[in-house]
């Protein structure tokens, strides 16, 4: 299927979900040239739309950090901030690097990209949906659904393709591994994404923790918990739903209040974990790589299909990445 074939079935798409969000009020009628526009006048990102990176990104980043040496002795440490459902042109209501962690980020010497979910660069149809489960699981193991097998959610990983979480702590790179999280379609039964690998580590005594919170205050708290610990965890995966769950419930999009409202709470949390981060006795010992970022966006109430709004993420890191 050639890419113009492919552009003609995801503005027909678009188009289809548009009037339906109309009738319901759950959009203004996005089209893809408005989102387009938006995300090209945003002074914040450091690439184009075409040069978009992948979202597994995240993976040779984390890999890379805890991998290479740091040439002044500083212990290598990563924190990882998921803001789940998170559109990317929803950064335009950051306002300062006072309330906004990926400001805080950007202008202090990092940078923010635009990245992709799907497995490939829009227009191109998707080849993993545009939903939490590839999304996440893309970033962890360096790779797409052709090779981790998770398309959609509600599918349960192999053990052949293990996440950074593990490998890391198995391979000796890293002391200990966190993730933390409150969605229960991460790790909560056997028919979730990390469940086998959840036993894995846990019948080989493999110091990564998989921990549930029962909301994102329960995942707040265990994040700044972690950082307050002198011996903190050197590897931390955190994900936060305030967007994905506000979208679900009254529509993905900046001009939503209670979305905007959730991206702000997203970006408090942000903030606070940041300052315990840099309130750490040892913090000055320690070389940190920091990241926040998002499995994908979201049109209507909904995501997983092939629209624009759904296929571009991004990735703020408190260091440069192109």
């Amino acid at each position: 299927m050639n890419l113009i074939v492919q552009r003609i079935i995801a503005t027909i798409v678009t188009f289809f979900l548009m009037v339906t969000g109309s009738l319901v009020g759950t959009n203004s009628w996005d089209t893809p040239e408005k989102y387009t526009d938006r995300v090209r006048n945003m002074d914040i990102f450091s690439n184009a739309m075409e040069d978009a990176l992948p979202q597994t990104k995240v993976y040779s980043m984390i890999r890379d950090h805890l991998t290479t040496p740091s040439p002044d002795g500083k212990e290598k440490k990563v924190l990882v901030i998921g803001y789940d459902g998170c559109r990317a042109d929803t950064l335009a209501l950051a306002e300062s690097a006072e309330t906004s962690a990926i400001l805080n980020l950007t202008e202090n010497g990092g940078q923010t990209i635009l990245t992709y979910c799907g497995g490939v660069n829009y227009p191109a149809l998707n080849t993993q949906a545009t939903s939490t489960a590839p999304g996440w699981c893309s970033m962890l193991t360096g790779e797409w659904a052709d090779v981790h097998g998770i398309r959609n959610n509600g599918q349960p990983k192999s053990n052949d393709h293990l996440t950074l979480l593990t490998t890391l702590v198995q391979n000796g790179t890293v002391d200990s591994s966190a993730f933390y999280i409150s969605w229960s379609g991460h790790f909560s039964h056997p028919l979730t994404t990390y469940y086998p690998e959840k036993k894995y580590v846990e019948e080989n005594n493999i110091n990564t923790h998989f921990v549930h919170a029962d909301d994102d205050a329960g995942t707040l708290d265990n994040v700044l918990k972690d950082l307050a610990q002198k011996d903190c965890t050197d590897f931390i995966f955190s994900i936060l739903e305030y967007t994905d769950h506000e979208g679900h419930s009254s529509g993905f999009g900046a001009w939503n209040k209670k979305y905007a409202k959730a991206f702000a709470d997203a970006e408090n949390s942000g903030i606070q974990i940041l300052r315990t981060l840099r309130a750490r006795e040892t913090y000055d010992q320690e070389d940190w790589l920091v990241l926040i970022t998002t499995d994908h966006g979201g049109y209507n109430l909904d995501h997983g299909r092939c629209t624009i709004h759904e296929r571009y993420t991004f990735l703020t890191s408190n260091k440069p990445i192109l």
